[in-house]
Formats: C-alpha cells, sequence, structure tokens
C-alpha cells in the first residue's frame, strides 16, 4: 500500500463532530432490520490446575465441519452488507486506490556486475512482479509474474487464490533465480520455481512445501547448479495440525534433479552429532564469495539462534564437518563471514546488543573481541560489504548506521543520512558500499547508495519521487508516555497540521508488542486518505517489542504480557488527555500476536474505545498449541504444559476475558481463510463470544477474505479494500456524519 496529499478538515466540521452525541453510531449500527447469524453455545470444560476454563465454541475449531462453515460464511455475508451501507466508503476506497496507484512501488537488491533485482508494482498492477535491470539507468526486463507462473496441480485442485511472489535468489553467476510462489497467502503452499534469467523460461524445477519466509531462503553453492532451501515435510493424510510447522530441515537440490529425492542437509534427524528439537526452525546460509556454510536453528519466534558453521564444500557429504559456534544460551541473532572473521551479533550481557569478532575456523565466543559495544542505541543488524561491515541501529525511534572495517580495532564511522526516520541496509559481500532503504512517518521510502570511496549517500532514483511523497502539512512528533507502573512508553504521533487540539478528531492508535519487533517510523502514502478526514495516526510502542532491546522484549513477554496491553491502555489515555480525541473518537487496532494487545486491551477498558479492528488476531491463547503454529509460539507466550505458562496464556487470552452484559466497543475482525499462522477458528470464536455479550448495541463483523492468507495475499484490490473497510468501519463507529450508513 501507499499514497498521497492531504486536505485539513474544515473547522465547522469538527465543531458540529464534537457535538454530536456518542449514540450516533450506536443507533446507526442498529438501523438494519437484518442481524448477524447466532452461534449455538456447547460449552467444553477444561480444568487446568485447578482453574476451570470454559470454552463455549469450541467446536468451531473444527474448520472443516460444514456447519462452522456456514456460519462464518453468512457472518462474512453479512459483514459485506454492513460495510457496504456504510456511507462514502466507495469514494474513501477509491481515494486510497488512487494514492496506491500514484506511481511505481519498487524494492530492489545490488549485485555485482551492475546488476539489480528489482521488484516493482506499477500503478494498477494487484501483484509485484520480478525484474533484472542493467544499471541504474537500464531497462527493467521481465523475469517472474506471478500471474503467468503455473503453480503444481495440487496446488490448483486446492484453488487457493492469487499467486504472489515471496523471496528470490540469484545464481552467483547471473544465470538463474529460485523464485517462492505463494498461492492465495497460503504460506504452508509455497513452491519454488526457478528460472532462466536469459530467457525467463522456468528449468522445470518446482520445490513444493517449501519455507516461502526468509528462514527456508534459497542460497546458491558456488557450482550455481545446486542450492539450500528449507522445506515442511511431506504428511500423511489424517497427521495431526500440530506436525505441520514440525522436524524442519534444510534440504540440497541439484538442478534438474527430483526435488522429492533431495538431500537433506541440516536440521531435525539429520547430523548425528546436533541434537534437535522438533519445533525448532532448521536453514543452512551462505553469503556469497564465502566459503562457510552457517547451520541456524531458531525457535521461529525466538530472536536467538543456536549456530553451526561447516565448510561449503562439505555439504550433502556424509562427512559434513558442523563446529557449533553458538548456543541459544548465547543471545546471538545475526551472524556475517569475511574471509575467516565471522561477525556475530548478540545480546548475552549487552540487552541493546553489541558486534563481536571470531575466528571462523575455530569460533570461541570467550575470547572474541567486541568490534560494537553496546551503548544507549540498540544494535538491529549486520550487512557484510566488500569493504565494511554495516551496522543498522535503533537511536530513540530514529535510525543510524555506522560503517565498521573489517579486522581487529576497527575505526567505526557513522553514516551522514539524507533525512532522520528508518533506515534499512542492503549489502552484498561481493560489491563495496550499501544500498540504504530510507523512509519516515512523513516522507515517503526511497533508496540511496552509500558509496565508501567518496562517502557520500546519493538518491539511486530507482523509487520514482511523487509531489506528494513528502507532505507539508503533516506533522509527526515522539513522546513518552507514563504507564501504569511508571514505565515510561514510547508513543508516535503523526497528526495533520492544521489539527485542533479539542477532544474531537477521530484517532486510529495501532501496536504490537512481540517477538522483540519494534514498529518503525515508515510513511504509508494511502494513510493521507486518513489524515484529509483529519484523523490522527499513533503509534505506541509498547514492552514486548524491541524498541529498547532484549530487556524491552522481556518485559512484556510471557507472565510480562499484560505490560503490552496496559502500556496500549496509557497511550490511549493520554491522548484522551492531551485533547487529540476522546474516547468517542478513538479506535485502537492490532494485528496477528497484536491481537493479544487490542483484544485484551478492549477487553480490560471497553470505556476507553469507540472501535476496534483485529486483524487475523491471537485471541485465543489458552488453545494456541493445538493448531500448525502453536509449538513455534511457545517460547514467546508459554505453554499449558506448565502451570505458570497456563496462567500466562490464560491472563492474554482475550477470547477467554469477554464478560455477559457489558457494553464492548464496535469491532470489525478480519482472518484469510488460508492463514497458517492464526487459524480462521481464532477470530470466528471471538467474534461469537462479543456478539452474545456486548449490550452496547454496537456491531461486531467479522471479515473472511477467501482468497488470502495471515498476510493478505489477495493483491493490491483486497488490500485496498480491505483497508478502505477497516477505516469506513472507524469513520462510522466515531461518528463522523457523511460516514453513517445509508439505513
Amino acid at each position: 500500500m501507499r499514497a498521497r496529499s492531504i486536505i485539513a478538515v474544515l473547522a465547522s466540521t469538527l465543531v458540529l463532530l464534537n457535538s454530536l452525541p456518542a449514540i450516533l453510531a450506536q443507533s446507526a449500527a442498529t438501523s438494519s432490520s437484518v442481524l448477524p447469524p447466532g452461534a449455538d453455545v456447547r460449552p467444553v470444560t477444561d480444568d487446568y490446575y485447578g482453574t476451570k476454563v470454559a470454552d463455549p465454541y469450541r467446536y468451531m475449531e473444527n474448520l472443516k465441519d460444514q456447519e462452522v462453515q456456514a456460519w462464518m460464511k453468512a457472518q462474512n455475508d453479512y459483514t459485506r452488507s454492513v460495510l457496504a451501507e456504510i456511507a462514502r466508503r466507495q469514494q474513501l476506497l477509491a481515494r486510497i486506490r488512487e494514492l496506491d496507484q500514484s506511481g511505481p512501488q519498487v524494492g530492489a537488491t545490488r549485485l555485482p556486475t551492475g546488476l539489480y533485482l528489482i521488484w516493482k508494482q506499477l500503478p494498477g498492477e494487484d501483484t509485484a512482479k520480478l525484474y533484472l535491470r542493467q544499471g541504474l539507468s537500464g531497462e527493467d526486463r521481465l523475469l517472474a509474474d506471478p500471474e503467468r507462473i503455473v503453480i503444481s496441480a495440487a496446488n490448483r485442485a486446492k484453488g487457493k487464490g492469487k499467486n504472489t511472489l515471496g523471496i528470490a535468489a540469484l545464481s552467483d553467476d547471473g544465470r538463474y533465480v529460485a523464485v517462492a510462489v505463494i498461492p492465495g497467502g497460503a504460506e504452508n503452499d509455497t513452491e519454488l520455481h526457478v528460472m532462466e534469467t536469459a530467457t525467463g523460461r522456468e528449468t522445470g524445477d518446482v520445490i513444493l512445501r517449501a519455507v516461502g519466509q526468509e528462514i527456508g531462503y534459497p542460497y546458491w553453492l558456488p557450482d550455481n547448479r545446486s542450492f539450500v532451501y528449507g522445506r515442511y515435510q511431506n504428511l500423511s493424510s489424517g497427521s495431526p495440525v500440530t506436525e505441520e510447522a514440525q522436524k524442519y530441515r534444510a534440504y540440497l537440490h541439484v538442478l534438474g534433479t527430483d526435488p522429492e529425492s533431495d538431500l537433506a542437509v541440516f536440521g531435525h534427524g539429520v547430523v548425528p552429532s546436533i541434537e534437535v528439537n522438533p519445533s525448532l526452525i532448521a536453514c543452512v546460509q551462505i553469503q556469497p564469495g564465502s566459503r562457510y556454510a552457517l547451520g541456524v536453528l531458531n525457535g521461529s519466534t525466538t530472536r536467538n539462534s543456536a549456530y553451526y558453521i561447516a565448510p561449503v564444500d562439505a555439504l550433502g557429504k556424509s562427512n559434513a564437518r558442523w563446529r557449533k559456534v553458538a548456543d541459544f544460551s548465547d543471545g546471538v541473532t545475526s551472524a556475517a563471514v569475511h574471509g575467516d572473521d565471522l561477525y556475530l551479533l548478540t545480546y548475552k550481557n549487552a540487552p541493546r546488543f553489541e558486534v563481536v569478532r571470531t575466528d571462523a575456523r575455530k569460533p570461541d565466543l570467550a575470547t572474541a573481541e567486541t568490534v560494537v559495544p553496546s551503548s544507549d542505541a540498540v544494535v538491529q543488524s549486520i550487512q557484510p560489504a566488500q569493504d565494511a561491515l554495516y551496522v543498522q541501529l535503533l537511536d530513540g525511534g530514529i535510525s543510524r548506521v555506522q560503517q565498521v572495517p573489517y579486522g581487529p580495532h576497527p575505526q567505526v564511522e557513522e553514516l551522514t543520512l539524507p533525512f532522520k526516520g528508518s533506515a534499512f541496509v542492503g549489502a552484498d559481500p561481493r560489491l563495496p558500499g550499501a544500498l540504504l532503504y530510507l523512509t519516515s512517518w512523513t516522507m515517503a521510502y526511497r533508496i540511496y547508495l552509500y558509496d565508501p570511496g567518496t562517502k557520500q549517500v546519493t538518491d539511486t532514483k530507482l523509487q520514482p519521487r511523487d509531489l506528494r511523497d513528502s507532505p507539508a502539512d503533516i506533522e509527526s512528533l515522539e513522546v513518552k508516555v507514563r504507564s501504569y507502573d511508571g514505565t515510561l512508553v514510547p508513543l508516535s504521533i503523526t497528526r495533520p497540521k492544521a489539527l485542533k487540539r479539542d477532544g474531537s478528531n477521530p484517532t486510529l492508535l495501532e501496536g504490537y508488542g512481540a517477538y522483540g519487533t519494534s514498529i518503525p517510523a515508515y510513511f504509508e502514502p494511502v494513510r493521507l486518505a486518513w489524515y484529509e478526514r483529519g484523523g490522527v495516526y499513533a503509534v505506541c510502542h509498547v514492552r514486548g517489542g524491541g524498541e529498547y532491546g532484549e530487556e524491552w522484549h522481556l518485559a512484556g513477554k510471557g507472565g510480562n504480557k499484560p505490560n503490552t496491553w496496559r502500556d496500549f491502555i496509557a497511550c490511549a489515555q493520554y491522548l484522551i488527555a492531551q485533547k487529540y480525541t476522546s474516547p468517542a473518537r478513538l479506535a485502537g487496532q492490532g494485528g496477528s500476536a497484536g491481537g493479544i494487545l487490542i483484544g485484551r486491551a478492549i477487553t480490560e477498558r471497553p470505556d476507553l474505545f469507540a472501535a476496534a479492528v483485529i486483524n487475523v488476531g491471537m485471541l485465543d491463547a489458552v488453545r494456541s498449541e493445538t493448531t500448525s503454529n502453536g509449538e513455534t509460539n511457545i517460547p514467546e507466550f508459554g505453554s499449558t504444559k506448565t502451570e505458570e505458562g497456563f496462567k500466562a496464556l490464560y491472563a492474554m487470552s482475550a477470547y477467554h476475558h469477554v464478560r455477559d452484559g457489558t457494553a464492548y466497543p464496535a469491532v470489525l475482525l478480519t482472518t484469510g481463510i488460508n492463514d497458517p499462522r492464526v487459524e480462521p477458528w481464532m477470530p470466528a470464536k471471538m467474534t461469537a463470544r462479543l456478539q452474545a455479550a456486548t449490550t452496547s448495541g454496537k456491531p461486531v463483523l467479522l471479515r473472511i477474505d477467501y482468497g488470502g492468507g495471515h498476510g493478505g495475499g489477495g493483491g493490491a484490490r483486497a488490500a485496498q479494500e480491505r483497508l478502505a473497510d477497516s477505516w469506513s468501519f472507524i469513520l462510522w463507529q466515531v461518528g463522523v456524519p457523511e460516514f453513517q450508513p445509508h439505513r
């Protein structure tokens, strides 16, 4: 999504909004004579360590049941009919599409011989395509179009929906590219297709059940005829759903051979001397030009990994010599190789991270040299280039980038960036310098190139500019909000400059708070459609994220999870106290693991919000272990197999904290039917429970994307529809007159 330009809201309209009674949205919500379909209550009660937990809609977990399918479809049909009645929804959608299609959207990777691998989505196109470009000013040559790639008969039979591109890896000689194709957002059905770059023709190498995320990224070997990749196991019919994401292995594929005969080279049960827990993800990473391969074991949701190292030329041989580099207790989150030097990013004894260097031939963390010491800034990533290691840091919400020369006792140099905001680094160990991907809350994404020879940062023009990319009438500010326990929590606020702080402004507060993941400052052009209606957009950087390093993550993890939604509540109270908005004008939003945050915020303080949007939200944490993605989430959230873990999961489970006879805000819950990460029955159960419990008269709606998964997958037009539905729903519920339903 993208977007541009802004219209200030008339003062008279703001006065009118402020005078409208809060009952306006409630009466509009009940104006339709049609009601959502009811759900039967069939309670199941579990006893966890003496605590009896009732589950009135357990039967909905069987998504294959025709009754459940019929109820979900009826709910979705009802939701679509209600949203269609919102006045100005179509105009808002048209504006979102206009902003989103105002220019091409480009991603780029720099390669040797002047090549650039380009992901590009042109205005009017539904999905991004993959191109090759010779030089910055060269013509783009199409490599892969997801709409033209023919997926396997097995996946076609499933009818998942529109194909989208995932990861792509070019062989070192540039002759082949391995591309991940994701059908309908169903990540577990990802296919790897190999193509000739000269002709764009497929080689016939098609790998099913590929891991389409970064952990399964294909890495080519120096022979340019083979690569390592991650793949799910081939389960027999009737296998438990919890087995889907278990026993990961990394495989070696040689072009022209049968992928089902590929040799496992690392992972569960592969290397006799390395015992691998079935829930761990295993992958092999190889940097171009390096003599070493890194074997990585990760808990999928954990930041730290166990690392092993072996010669690249030993892969696929029975005598592969894997040497341990780091265990989970060492807190290593990333690694980079330069010659025989191994650089590691770790938070052990350094909660905001540090970078250390050891000998790749005989790695020893105990004697490793610290090359980037821990400081107030959080070290986020390391990227090896030909000339130096490039280090990305987060300092008070603003990115910094450092150039760290190779060798002992380096003299670190800070790069001067064109503007303050978020900077992401892309480097290639065969090339000097780095690409810098920059954006901020008020500046659109741009791609710069740092030249270590001249020490200059220049705009590559890979991402074309638009006059609306840096709107003059929008501003952002960073504040710190005192949470319930005195902790200062960062809050980012973006708003129209002409905005009056009189409590009348439609305000959307968003948060996440899991896995140590930070929400960076970023400009989304389509958000201008929100600002044009006088809207305020705020992001609460709650505990559980990584804004202040590993300590901040741990403070919102497992048994500390209540800090996450209570920080969010504190930020909501701040926006109200500072008169940016009022409870009748405030909406909250969270998605995926952020569903815990927004779900518990509205169940703990329903009076603070007029509306909430919960996208693919984790809402029944107590039952999460029964899902395909549940085991991998245990390190982050806990397990019912222990009393401590159960108490943590129960506390964060919004579904189990819905109380009958409570006036809940209006809630829009969304899901993708192909979602393998948060299964669709979670939003379904929460919808049924809220509909039965609320006394506010405000709508509780379930929106299902039958062609998408966890991150969408239905293409740009589907994403634009989802956004228009969410914002028009919020604007209706916060009482904006022109968004009240026709009936």
